[in-house]
């Protein structure tokens, strides 16, 4: 234990005093910043013990391993799921036969512990199937697509869980009018079309990213063409099916083209993004959208050599509060680049792929954060074998790390958010006078995952006082 040191003066109004003084105080360790490291955890082999080319991003499971496909490889050349640990132990759970589906897209993990996913092609019609298979490695194929007009085909998607327990997804192709669909799973293979893209000029068309799911239940999504300049746009859809489109990008030089990738919902209710093309340099952009479709654009790539280009992945909001991302070429090799962006579009450029002969190439799909803070991904070639890798990126989150982000009133009580760091206990501590001062623990004790870390005060409707943070590394 250190001696407390201060972190600022925060305000909150309450239902008696309208501004109440709290001040928040950190107990625990120092930290310094080190510079970010990128590590190169597994090289895949190829055919036919192993996959090539991982399309896909990774999902942490909940035993703390990493799950992911190939969309090459294995003994079909159909592609692979993989488990790799934290400790860059590759096991291959599942090889695709073609029947049982091939070249498969990302996972996500169900509330029962099973991975959850898609393949483009292969299936009963070989336009595609849904998937479940067990983090041992037990497959089962759920449903095979069976296209035009009453049905999707060829996801290129990962799945997306829904609050009711269902999952939910897209197809680039099939539908009404073959230019892609959303439709709903449950975990036991129940299927239904949900809406069936248009097309220029009123509606997206080919859906080529996972969909997410808002604070306010909907779901978002883009598509890579159509919308009113047929170069994709951004669309909201219920859980039963009512879409509205809420922006057309319009290219360059004054916005992006092509969204390929999912979208993100940020701790600020808006959701962030990125396009393909477009943009001041026709390389890509970076974007924010509120649930409502009031659009910014926030970043426009320059591409080699000092930074990324054409980003074919997602963003993610790391627990520091900036989103972290990856673009397929640019940097200083050429190889593609891993970056940071703040809410506010300021950009820095983290990594240039391609630094040495063992380093992964073009990275299509994003990054996810580790329980441990660090972030993970694969890169689609590049390695020993030239068929891919997975890596960890380890970037210095403090400060802000354990500074609070936000305080607010949940209704008598008053809630803190930390980003935090993985491993450390947090305990919540009151005190109403600093002389004399009386601690008061607020809760029990919580173990980091290295996320933002909200917790409350728990001691109703307080006027004045302060609180700390007491850090146990």
């Amino acid at each position: 234990m250190g001696r407390p040191f201060r972190i600022g003066l925060a305000r909150a109004k309450t239902p008696r005093l309208i501004v109440a003084g709290i001040l928040l105080i950190f107990t625990g360790r120092a930290f310094t910043a080190d510079a970010q490291t990128e590590t190169n955890l597994y090289t895949f082999g190829g055919v036919p013990n192993d996959g090539t080319q991982p399309f896909a991003g990774l999902v942490q499971g909940r035993d703390g391993n990493f799950y992911g496909t190939t969309y090459h490889g294995g003994t079909n050349n159909n592609g692979t799921v993989f488990r790799i640990t934290p400790a860059d132990v590759g096991t291959i759970l599942h090889t695709f036969t073609g029947a049982s589906g091939a070249f498969a897209n990302g996972l996500v993990q169900g509330s029962d512990s099973n991975l959850y996913g898609t393949t483009f092609g292969g299936g009963t019609n070989n336009n595609g199937t849904i998937f479940r298979i067990s983090p041992a490695g037990t497959y089962s194929n759920l449903y095979s697509f069976v296209g035009s007009p009453n049905d999707g085909q060829g996801p290129f998607a990962s799945l997306v869980l829904g609050n009711d327990g269902n999952f939910y997804g897209t197809t680039y192709y099939g539908g009404s009018n073959g230019v892609g669909t959303v439709f709903r799973i449950s975990s036991s293979g129940s299927y239904t079309t949900l809406y069936s893209f248009a097309g220029f000029p009123n509606d997206g068309s080919h859906p080529e990213a996972a969909l997410v799911q808002g604070r306010d239940g909907n779901l978002y999504g883009t598509t890579i063409a159509g919308g009113t300049n047929g170069v994709g746009n951004i669309f909201r859809i219920t859980p039963g099916g009512s879409e509205t489109n809420l922006y057309s990008f319009g290219s360059s030089p004054n916005d992006g083209a092509e969204p390929t990738a999912a979208l993100v919902q940020g701790s600020d209710g808006n959701f962030y993004g990125t396009t393909h093309d477009g943009g001041t340099n026709s390389v890509g952009t970076v974007f924010r959208i509120s649930p409502g479709g009031s659009y910014t654009n926030l970043y426009s790539f320059v591409g080699f050599p000092s930074d990324g280009s054409f980003p074919g992945a997602g963003l993610v909001q790391g627990s520091d509060g900036n989103f972290y991302g990856t673009t397929i070429t640019g940097g200083a090799n050429h190889d593609g680049a891993l970056f940071r962006i703040s809410p506010g579009g300021a950009y820095t450029n983290l990594y240039s792929l391609g630094n040495s002969a063992t380093d992964g190439h073009q990275p299509q799909n994003g990054l996810v954060q580790g329980s441990d803070g660090s972030f993970y991904g694969t890169a689609m070639i590049g390695g020993t074998n030239n068929v891919g890798t997975v890596f960890k990126l380890t970037v210095p989150l403090n400060p802000p790390a354990n500074q609070v982000s936000a305080i607010q009133l949940a209704g008598a009580n008053v809630l803190l958010s930390v980003p935090s760091v993985a491993s450390e206990i947090y305990q919540l501590q009151f005190t109403a006078a600093m002389t004399p001062t009386n601690w008061i623990n607020q809760g029990g004790s919580i173990t980091s995952g290295g996320s933002l870390l909200t917790v409350t005060n728990l001691g109703g409707a307080l006027l004045q006082g302060f609180y700390r943070f007491d850090i146990t590394p």
